[in-house]
């Protein structure tokens, strides 16, 4: 019999930040398993339902039994089965022995060849699984199996140790209107559940008969009051926030982590409006707002210009006629954590930025590299020679050292202290409380960006001198005491560091040489604080990403790999080299080009271990018109390909590359490179020098067609 399979588990509170993922893993490990049992056919229809109190899964359309099956299984050659006699063997006895097969069977097995011998081969039918004898193991084991963040264990000596994510109270193993027997974490199943501990119609105790698996959760909305699907409660909540901004012509920031995570809070979501004092809108709002969203999980409303207003949205677990309690409740609550907000933030500024700057000698930024007042210091010179490259006259200069030398300083504030999201945030306010210039203060802020993949970048090359001074600091420090990202681990975020460097310098853009950079920022740490070389690990390390960033922006491999071969250091070219390779890649001597280029690039290398010396060509030594001809296209180009170079304009220089096809295709055809004369040969070895700085000017053209 087929009908539909309900698994339910009802437990204690369960982490609201893992319960999505606990509700889909669990769905698709009792899914796995009831297909390999043979109990489900095909694509399986199943839903997960996750609420506070309970993990469950529907699977329609489940047999009670599933088919049997005929299974074959290789015995044994047939030399080694039976003696020269032709009777069976010792061997063969012992192994249909240990399978209970009767010695009699082996004139009905089959005789085949396995593709080494004649060997015996012996079917039999396997009864298919019954639901009833396994669907608790089935379940048990599944439960093990979930990304559960931290285990609970509970029991007795008599009943034994149990282990779940929190404590459960009730099992039901459902399959159409009969309950299957089963026991698992010491339960027994039934066809009885729990409803919302306090709108049920059956009050706070009493449970809830499940009369069909297939009616699970229409019985759960009508007399339990919950709505157990995780997207339908979303949903929900959704709707009547909109409705309720709506309404107060206000708009709301629908957080994805915070709507999930209220989601997993509640099993009959309501929201309500609440309101505070206006008087705390003096606090900056970025206080305010994650006062609210972080301690109290509710959500800002803003008005027309984007500004915060003093009301918020509620989503509660309970619907009543009159939510007077609930909304004052919700008051009284979130006063003292705004007059908290406010009060760090009063006490901050009676003390400037400035001043704080000594008191980061008390904080230490790792044992190796020293307290944060150092690193402030290499901070603020690093930026100041960032700004210089960048070309920034000297007040603005002077604005990214002072910006450098105040970032920090708000580490050792109240309201930092309290709430690290918002360091640099609270910079840029305290900033502009002591009177620093704007474009300072906005740097303050500005420099902890990019924080994540597809976060904004600084906006003013003071905050990207600032923001680039920052992270190559941490880079070069931490990479020159031997202290990087292994395997997954990088407790110091050197990998997003680095995608900082290249996005700000890449995507603003910026004329900074990474090279440059990296040899400024080793240079501001005292000697010997670095005792580990970084020449090579630390660009290996940021080329690592470049390439994971350019997979990402979807270009081909070939056209990365062609550019990043040549190890660019100006990354602001990179967009435009990989423009330009993707356009010569079209032209019909494209593929031509790059074999030769790759044969070429071989001829060289084989030289070099012979220790041939590749001097500029001397035309007096070309015996071939061949060698002539392309050693004047060589000279024609190189101003050409030069100029274009240093216009960034690299499609126009792969483009004139075109040009020399029919010459190299000559040259290979009539010339011998190693030809017996060595002053004749050396001179031909460097004509193709020649040439293959030219074909690599851009990017090595080689890595394409391969």
């Amino acid at each position: 019999m087929n009908a539909p399979l309900l698994v339910e588990i009802l437990a204690e509170e369960l982490p609201p930040m893992a319960l999505p993922r606990l509700g889909e893993a669990f769905r698709s490990e009792i899914v796995g398993a009831l297909e390999r049992s043979g109990l489900i056919q095909g694509a399986s229809d199943a839903v997960a339902f996750a609420s506070p109190r309970r993990l469950a899964v529907l699977v329609r359309n489940v047999a009670d039994r599933a088919n049997d099956r005929i299974v074959e299984e290789k015995i044994l050659p047939v030399s080694v089965a039976f003696g020269a006699d032709g009777h069976p063997t010792p061997t063969l006895k012992k192994k249909l022995e240990a399978r209970g097969v009767p010695l009699a069977e082996v004139a009905n097995f089959e005789r085949r060849s396995d593709g080494k011998s004649e060997s015996l081969f012996y079917k039999a039918k396997v009864a298919g699984a019954r639901l009833d004898d396994i669907l608790g193991a089935i379940v048990a084991e599944a439960l093990k199996k979930l990304p559960i963040p931290k285990i609970m264990r509970w029991g007795t000596a008599e009943s034994g140790d149990r282990a779940f994510a929190r404590p459960a109270h009730g099992l039901i193993l459902l399959h159409g209107d009969r309950v299957v027997p089963g026991q698992v974490l010491g339960l027994s199943s039934r066809g009885r559940t729990r409803g919302h501990r306090f709108l049920s119609k059956t009050g706070r105790q009493g449970d809830i008969v499940i009369t069909s698996a297939g009616d699970y959760a229409e019985i759960l909305r009508r007399d339990g009051r919950v709505l157990a699907a995780f997207d339908e409660r979303r949903l929900r909540i959704v709707a009547q926030i909109d409705a309720n901004a709506t309404e107060l012509c206000a708009s709301v920031e629908l957080s994805g982590t915070l709507l999930d995570e209220v989601t997993a809070l509640v099993e009959w979501p309501v929201v309500y409006v609440g309101e505070f004092e206006e008087k705390f809108l003096d606090v900056p709002h970025e206080c305010l707002i994650l006062t609210m969203q972080r301690n109290q999980k509710y959500f800002p409303l803003f008005d027309a210009s984007r500004r915060l207003i003093n009301k918020f949205l509620i989503v509660s677990n309970m619907e009543v006629a009159d939510p007077k309690y609930i909304v004052g409740g919700n008051a009284r609550v979130v006063r003292p954590r705004l007059e908290d907000a406010r009060f760090f933030f009063d006490r901050d500024r009676r003390t400037t930025l400035d001043s704080r700057v000594a008191r980061l000698k008390d904080v230490v930024y790792h044992n190796r590299l020293g307290s944060l007042r150092e690193r402030a210091a290499r901070l603020e010179a690093l930026a100041g020679k960032i700004a210089v490259r960048l070309g920034e006259n000297a007040a603005r200069v002077n604005a990214a050292k002072r910006a450098a030398r105040l970032a920090k300083t708000d580490l050792v504030t109240d309201m930092v202290g309290e709430f690290p999201e918002l360091q640099g945030v609270m910079g840029r306010h305290y900033a502009l409380h002591d009177g620093e210039d704007a474009e300072v203060a906005d740097a303050i802020r500005a420099h902890y960006l990019p924080r994540f993949s597809g976060d904004a970048l600084p906006e003013t090359r003071v905050a990207c001198a600032v923001a680039l001074a920052d992270r190559l600091d941490a880079l070069t420090g931490f990479f020159g005491i031997g202290q990087f990202p292994t395997g997954e681990k990088d407790p110091f975020s050197l990998r997003r560091a680095a995608i900082g460097v290249l996005r700000i310098l890449m995507e603003t853009p910026l004329p900074l040489d990474l090279a440059e950079l990296i040899v400024e920022a080793r240079s501001g740490f005292k000697e010997g604080v670095l005792t580990e070389p970084t020449e090579d690990t630390l660009p290996d390390f940021i080329y690592e990403r470049l390439r994971g960033l350019l997979k990402d922006a979807a270009h081909s491999f070939e056209v990365i790999e062609a550019v990043l071969a040549l190890r660019p250091t100006r990354i602001d070219s990179i967009p435009e080299k990989l423009a330009a390779v993707r356009k010569f890649l079209q032209l019909p001597e494209a593929l031509a080009l790059s074999a030769a280029n790759k044969r070429i690039g071989n001829i060289l290398r084989k030289a070099g271990e012979d220790g041939a010396k590749r001097l500029p060509p001397r035309p007096e030594l070309f015996r071939d018109e061949a060698e002539r001809a392309l050693f004047a296209r060589v000279q024609a180009l190189t101003p050409i390909i030069a100029s274009r170079i240093e216009a960034m304009d690299y499609a126009a220089a792969l483009a004139a590359l075109a040009g020399v096809r029919a010459d190299v295709d000559r040259f290979f055809d009539r010339v011998m490179v190693n030809a017996e004369d060595p002053d004749v040969r050396s001179n031909r070895l460097s004509l193709l020098a020649s040439l293959f700085g030219l074909l690599n000017a851009v990017a090595d053209i080689s890595r394409l067609g391969v």
